[in-house]
C-alpha cells in the first residue's frame, strides 16, 4: 500500500494483515501452551480483524459513487447541463457516497463491537451462553449488511453512469471498472462465506463437530481471508484513486478528482 502510494485509507489492509499474523502467532502458542489469556488473544485477533476488510470495500464503493456525483451536471455550474455528456447519477439516498461509507462503516463497527464484547464475556465461565448470543448477534448483523452492500455494489457495477479511472493495467475505463468490482464483490462474498462458517461454529458451541474440526477452520477462515488478500494485491485498488501525494490516476477523458477523501 505504501510502496504504491495509494490513498491512506488502504492502510487498513496492512493493519489487518498484521493483526491476522498476530492471531496465528497466538494460535501457534496455544498448541504448546494454552492459557485463558493466549486463547482469548487468539480468538480476538482471528475473529475481528477480517471485518476491517469490509471497510475497505465500503470506502472504495463510496469513492466510486462520489466521483460520479462530482462529474454530474449539477457540479458544472458554468455550463448548460443539456450540453454535458456526463449522465446524472441516481439521486437515491442509497447511492449517496456519504450514506454508503458511513452507513456500512457504522454497521461494521457495531458488528465488530458486538463480536469483541462476546469474546470478552466468554472469559467468564458462567456467562458463556450470553457470550455466544452476543457473538452470533454481531455475525448476523454483519451478514445482513454484507448482503445489502452486495446489492448496491452490483447495481453500481451495471450502471454505466458510474465510471472508474484507469489503472496501469487497464486498457480503458470499462476494463478498470470490471477489475475493481471483481475485487469488491469477490472479497465481500468470501467474507460472507467466512461469517457463515463462524455462525455455524458458534451455534454448535465449543464441543461441536464444526468447532473441533481443524480443516474447516483453515478452509472457511484462513483460505477465505488469504484469497481476499491475494485479490487485493493482484488488482490494487489504489491505482484507481488519487494517491496521498496528490497525484491522480489515468482516466479516459473523464477525470476523477479525489481531493477530499472523507471516511
Amino acid at each position: 500500500t505504501v510502496k504504491s502510494r495509494g490513498p491512506r485509507w488502504l492502510l487498513i489492509l496492512s493493519v489487518t494483515a498484521f493483526c491476522e499474523a498476530v492471531g496465528y502467532a497466538f494460535r501457534t502458542v496455544c498448541i504448546y501452551w494454552t492459557t485463558l489469556g493466549t486463547f482469548t488473544a487468539m480468538s480476538l485477533f482471528l475473529l475481528l480483524p477480517p471485518n476491517a476488510l469490509a471497510l475497505t470495500n465500503y470506502k472504495t464503493l463510496g469513492e466510486v459513487v462520489r466521483s460520479a456525483h462530482k462529474k454530474s451536471p449539477h457540479h458544472h455550474h458554468g455550463f448548460n447541463s443539456s450540453s454535458s455528456v456526463v449522465a446524472e447519477p441516481p439521486r437515491s439516498i442509497f447511492l449517496r457516497p456519504r450514506f454508503i461509507t458511513w452507513f456500512f462503516f457504522t454497521s461494521d463497527v457495531f458488528s465488530f463491537l458486538l463480536q469483541g464484547a462476546g469474546v470478552g464475556i466468554s472469559t467468564q465461565e458462567d456467562k458463556r451462553t450470553l457470550a455466544k448470543q452476543t457473538i452470533l448477534t454481531g455475525l448476523a448483523v454483519q451478514l445482513v449488511f454484507f448482503a445489502a452492500f452486495l446489492c448496491i455494489a452490483t447495481y453500481v457495477f451495471f450502471d454505466r453512469r458510474f465510471t472508474v479511472a484507469r489503472g496501469p493495467k487497464d486498457v480503458d475505463s470499462r476494463g478498470a471498472k470490471r477489475r475493481l468490482f471483481r475485487v469488491i464483490i469477490s472479497t465481500t462474498l468470501l467474507l460472507y462465506l467466512r461469517s457463515m462458517y463462524r455462525v455455524a461454529e458458534f451455534v454448535g458451541g465449543y464441543g461441536s463437530k464444526v468447532y473441533g474440526t481443524e480443516w474447516l477452520f483453515y478452509l472457511f477462515d484462513t483460505v477465505m481471508v488469504m484469497v481476499s488478500f491475494v485479490l487485493y494485491m493482484q488488482s490494487f485498488i489504489g491505482h484507481h484513486f488519487q494517491t496521498h501525494d496528490g497525484s491522480d490516476p489515468k482516466d479516459d477523458g473523464a477525470h476523477v478528482p479525489m481531493n477530499r477523501l472523507v471516511l
